[in-house]
């Protein structure tokens, strides 16, 4: 999929434009299918006390809706800013089929957006990670995965 700039700056104006109003970080994204905007999205973390609203996490969010799809096939993303892990794993669940970003995770970091933390936490041991991850009923948690296997009518993803 070939870069088209205008859509570049279209989300870093999305940043610009949320940090203006007070939604949130310097943060802008949007989805693109066919060369037309599905989705945007704006860092909305402190003005919605939610630390999921990431931009493209919400980017994504407006574009499956406008889908109707829990799957981005075909779609592009344009980001403000080099996704952190958790915008990395949601950009990998739905699928998007590539994403181009304008500044760095280091030029986040250097603005006191620092995710290295959380790269480092991922590589470690439950034992030895700053949140304490600890396994209870195991036995238990594997009912729902048996019950999925056995719904004829589901919707694998």
């Amino acid at each position: 999929m070939e870069l088209d700039e205008t859509l570049m700056e279209q989300a870093i104006h999305l940043a610009i434009e949320g940090v203006m109003s007070g939604k949130g970080g310097p943060f802008g994204a949007i989805v693109v299918k066919d060369g037309k905007v599905v989705g945007r999205g704006n860092n909305s973390v402190t003005s919605t006390n939610d630390p999921t609203a990431h931009a493209e996490v919400m980017a994504i969010r407006e574009a499956c809706k406008n889908l109707n799809s829990f799957q981005l096939n075909g779609c592009v993303l344009y980001t403000s800013c080099e996704p952190c892990p958790m915008c990395l794993g949601a950009i990998y669940w739905s699928r998007l089929d590539v994403v181009y970003y304008s500044a760095s995770r280091h030029m986040a970091s250097y603005h006191g957006f620092d995710d290295s933390f959380i790269y480092n936490e991922v590589n470690l041991s439950f034992d030895q990670r700053k949140i304490p991850f600890l396994q209870v009923a195991a036995e238990k948690g594997v009912i729902p995965f048996r019950e999925w296997d056995k719904k004829e009518n589901r919707i694998d993803y």
